[in-house]
């Protein structure tokens, strides 16, 4: 399984940003995907997790700001991040797991300008 992530850049805070991450390979049924950040001298965190299900959880710095969701029939995790904050800045990474695996993407670099 591979995932490939797009959509990170440069934005002013206040600004939006939207992330792509895309599965493709041995493909059966991706239980959870989700997105991660890792600001410099900072430990890797969880942003936002969604199930096959779509139901949805994320952590308490980006809610009522980001929006995770997923296209099932395209293997895609999208990421809405609206109302982004200098401190959003940091290389986010997708996460998949699948049949008690998990996957990692490369990540894509987000830097919130004040």
């Amino acid at each position: 399984v591979q995932l490939q992530a797009s959509g990170g850049g440069l934005v002013q805070a206040g600004g939006s940003l939207r992330l792509s991450c895309a599965a493709s390979g041995s493909i059966f049924s991706t239980d959870i995907m989700a997105w991660y950040r890792q600001a410099p001298g900072k430990q890797r965190e969880s942003v936002a997790i969604i199930t096959m299900g779509g139901r949805a959880t994320y952590a308490d710095s980006v809610k009522g700001r980001f929006t995770i969701s997923r296209d099932n029939a395209k293997n895609t995790v999208y990421l809405q991040m609206n109302s982004l904050k200098p401190e959003d800045t940091a290389v986010y990474s997708c996460y998949c797991a699948q049949r008690g695996t998990g996957y990692w993407g490369r990540g894509t670099q987000v830097t919130v300008s004040s």
